[in-house]
């Protein structure tokens, strides 16, 4: 990845993609990070230009309000730009997942609620995740839990290809856990997303929630998980 970089220096995307490789390696760049995303500021509407990217690494080595402030400043630049508000809506969701002061929460759950609205009507037919994202959004929100419960049913209820409902029910098993606090139910779909034999992300996260109540064998579902974990079918 070094040695693709410096024989294209100008593809800000690959940049990125390497200063987060760097960082995953204990680096600091901070401050590698934050020049590159001024070059990028300047290059929004080019190919590859790597605000994405740059917003990757900023959560993970920078902080999530930086990255929000870069992604709102990018939309400042090129308000009618797609792309853009839907950078500032992956922004406002992972700040929301680890901000703690509720009354700032409160406003920054409207303004992601809102925008990730419209994010969806301007990708209509790769909306799919962002209502998963909107349901979450909800789940947050002062009396939004009731709006999450019904957007996660309309959701279950789809026809879905058997990655999508893997997916799903991965993000639905973390909900019921954190947001409903239903351990058993959370379990079952874990199980549900773990017997789908496609090889994902979502797969091997489930199994290894259910690996790690079956090693402890204190839940009253730990026999019942560890016999489907003998018996799962491998994609």
């Amino acid at each position: 990845m070094r040695d693709a970089q410096e024989q294209d220096p100008e593809n800000f995307f690959l940049a990125a993609c390497y200063l987060e490789q760097r960082g995953k390696k204990g680096e600091d760049v901070k401050d590698e990070a934050r020049e590159l995303a001024v070059k990028i500021l300047g290059n929004l509407i080019s190919s590859y230009n790597g605000m994405r990217a740059i917003l990757s690494v900023y959560r993970s080595f920078v902080s999530h309000d930086e990255a929000l402030a870069l992604a709102d400043e990018a939309l400042k630049l090129h308000p009618d730009e797609r792309y853009l508000k839907r950078c500032v809506a992956l922004c406002l969701k992972w700040k929301i997942r680890y901000f703690r002061d509720s009354h700032t929460k409160q406003s920054l759950i409207d303004r992601a609620v809102s925008l990730h609205k419209e994010v969806i009507s301007l990708y209509p037919h790769s909306s799919f995740v962002k209502k998963i994202d909107l349901a979450n959004i909800h789940a947050k929100s002062n009396n939004g839990m009731a709006k999450a419960d019904q957007m996660y049913q309309d959701l279950l209820r789809m026809d879905l290809e058997p990655a999508e409902k893997q997916l799903l029910y991965n993000h639905y098993a973390k909900y019921l856990l954190i947001d409903r606090k239903y351990h058993n139910q959370s379990l079952r779909y874990h199980m549900k997303a773990a017997a789908i034999p496609v090889q994902s992300f979502y797969r091997a996260n489930s199994i290894k929630v259910l690996e790690k109540i079956k090693n402890k064998r204190r839940n009253q579902m730990s026999r019942e998980i560890e016999e489907f974990l003998e018996n799962l079918q491998e994609p």
